[in-house]
């Protein structure tokens, strides 16, 4: 059924008029939306355009369910005259009512991003979440012996709205803390934790490429004599390949050169870092998803890798849990600001919120 409808879809798209039609991929029910929704951006003009569709839409699914869905941020593209392309879209309400039960949405008319208000047992908190967005991964992962745990909290936040004058839209801000955790001690302390912020502006370059280039922090926290912190302004790029049945392959390298004080363990960090490294991932939508990173300095031989692989465990249980199965492995030089001088091994598995 679902073709049928897609391909009628497309055919009744014609150059008659410059404007994108919205048509959304059928889903059975209110449960499978919550996966997310693709929806066709169809271009029936002749002139090219924004891919950007209606903040808001409304589905009916297969079992009479209305749904109101909403637009995920996503680089701007254009599609061509007679084109299309994909967006994705999550449901926010049914028919008048709100999901959850105490979220607040904003009409589909207002200008801008809308507030979200949360009640909870605390007290009722706000936020425009349509700025928030994953980043690195989020997780907690447990391994034996030394490895001990690894906890890693990050996500990146769009200050200005995607329309903002001077480009301002593509600006980001971004925080990752990874802490390790030493099981194996008696009193479990966390031998060392890293703090990473960083500035940066994402730029979209045709559908599949994005840019950035920013600044990068990142600290053990200590004050002297054990502070060991690097300032980096880097540039990266990641494009993505469509292969097929929901398959995709990210490769992502990134480029660095140090800047300010680095204090005196800043020739260390520059011999195990060096200033480059990339990242590639291949990953299934609501499936698997495997990435690797290298790093390292090609003047002392001292390389890192370091291997994330999950899985949504929701399709393992059947149920509605949104969290994924997670692994990681380390091997090589630095997993950590305090061990610059080490090389080790590390494996660990627990479980993630975003990858």
């Amino acid at each position: 059924m679902r073709p049928l409808i897609l391909a009628a879809a497309l055919l009744a798209a014609t150059p008659a008029a410059a404007q994108l039609r919205a048509v959304p991929e059928q889903v059975a029910d209110e449960r499978e939306a919550l996966n997310g929704v693709e929806v066709f951006l169809i271009n029936e003009g002749a002139e090219p355009l924004e891919a950007e569709g209606p903040r808001e839409i409304e589905l009916t699914a297969t079992d009479g369910t209305r749904l109101i869905l909403q637009r995920m941020p996503a680089p701007k593209r254009s599609v061509a005259p007679g084109g299309f392309v994909k967006a994705r879209y999550v449901p926010v309400g049914l028919a008048g009512v709100a999901i959850p039960p105490n979220a607040a949405h904003p009409p589909a008319d207002m200008p801008g991003p809308g507030e979200v208000a949360v009640s909870s047992s605390t007290v009722s908190s706000s936020a425009f979440l349509d700025r928030f967005a994953p980043h690195e991964p989020i997780y907690a992962a447990a391994g034996l012996n030394d490895s001990g745990a690894k906890l890693q909290v990050s996500f990146a936040f769009r200050p200005f709205a995607e329309d903002a004058p001077l480009k301002l839209g593509n600006l980001r801000f971004a925080y990752t803390q990874t802490m390790f955790w030493a099981l194996d001690k008696p009193s479990g302390p966390f031998r060392s934790t890293i703090y990473s912020p960083e500035v940066y502006a994402d730029v979209p370059v045709g559908e599949d490429t994005v840019f950035a280039l920013g600044y990068r922090h990142d600290s053990n926290g200590r004050g002297l004599p054990g502070s060991i912190d690097v300032n980096r302004l880097f540039v990266r790029a990641q494009h993505s390949f469509d292969l097929g049945n929901d398959w995709r392959l990210d490769v992502a390298p990134m480029g660095w050169i140090y800047v300010g004080n680095e204090g005196p363990w800043g020739r260390n960090v520059r011999r195990t870092w060096g200033n480059s490294a990339i990242t590639a991932a291949i990953r299934q939508q609501d499936g698997l998803k495997l990435s690797a990173t290298a790093r390292g300095s090609f003047e002392t031989g001292r390389y890192s890798g370091e291997l994330f692989a999950s899985y949504p465990i929701g399709r393992i249980t059947g149920g509605g849990l949104g969290i994924y199965l997670f692994g990681q492995a380390f091997t090589g030089w630095a997993e950590t600001l305090d061990d610059i001088d080490v090389r080790d091994t590390h494996a660990r598995i627990g479980i993630a919120l975003t990858r």
